[in-house]
């Protein structure tokens, strides 16, 4: 998370190294109380390490309340100034198909852009952009469809509203499935994925300007040319 203090020689050279690893990775400014980190299977892919080694390792970040696993939904990035232990909450996870899922984010996502334009600050649109150039400096499926996601849940959560940001968590839940990840595998090309990354940049453009009608029009047409490349309609 981004308020995590850096760690210091003694305890780096104590700690394991996929420990370390998903430290400095919660240490990044992006990493904000409440941000969904990538799956075990993605972190493992990332690091290069098996799966079991990324799972004993979040279990350690868990018990020193670094991050908190939400049953049915994943691993978050803890609030490191909330007192007590965190609340998991339980989610019911549904399997639902890639069209309800899109239908939910046309009715959602384009809402967010007068809720940004009122409520976002420096940190939010900061924190869109960096989701978006990492986007676009990604060099795999991988990488690149963690930071498509991080871009869009930066967007809920710069509205400041806590029941869309919940909402949206279960939308971004709902991706998470094999059925969503295979559609999203076998529809992305380079071209593809250079288009989606310009119409993020003009979405981050209209909402950096506060004009909630250019952002909410360029949410809406890009959604519209996901869900083309997805379902073809």
């Amino acid at each position: 998370m981004g308020n995590m203090q850096h760690l210091d020689a003694t305890e780096r050279n104590t700690m394991d190294p996929v420990e370390l690893r998903l430290t400095d990775l919660l240490s990044r400014s992006e990493m904000r109380p409440g941000t969904r980190l990538p799956t075990e299977r993605a972190l493992a892919e990332e690091l290069q390490v098996s799966r079991s080694a990324v799972r004993r390792a979040m279990a350690r970040l868990e018990a020193q309340g670094k991050v908190v696993r939400v049953i049915g939904s994943g691993t978050y990035v803890a609030d490191a100034s909330a007192p007590g232990d965190p609340e998991v909450a339980v989610l019911e996870r549904e399997d639902y198909s890639p069209r309800e899922i899109m239908d939910a984010r046309m009715l959602l996502e384009p809402r967010f852009a007068s809720l940004i334009v009122i409520h976002a600050n420096k940190a939010d649109i900061e924190a869109i952009r960096k989701s978006l150039l990492e986007a676009e400096r990604a060099t795999d499926f991988v990488t690149f469809e963690h930071w498509d996601g991080q871009f869009h849940q930066m967007l809920a959560e710069a509205t400041h509203n806590r029941l869309i940001i919940d909402l949206f968590r279960i939308v971004t839940q709902s991706r998470d499935t094999a059925a969503w990840g295979d559609l999203k595998k076998g529809s992305i090309t380079v071209e593809r994925r250079e288009t989606y990354c310009q119409e993020h940049a003009r979405i981050f453009e209209a909402l950096q300007a506060r004009n909630a009608r250019l952002a909410e029009k360029a949410i809406e047409a890009h959604l519209v040319t996901v869900r083309q490349n997805l379902l073809g309609a």
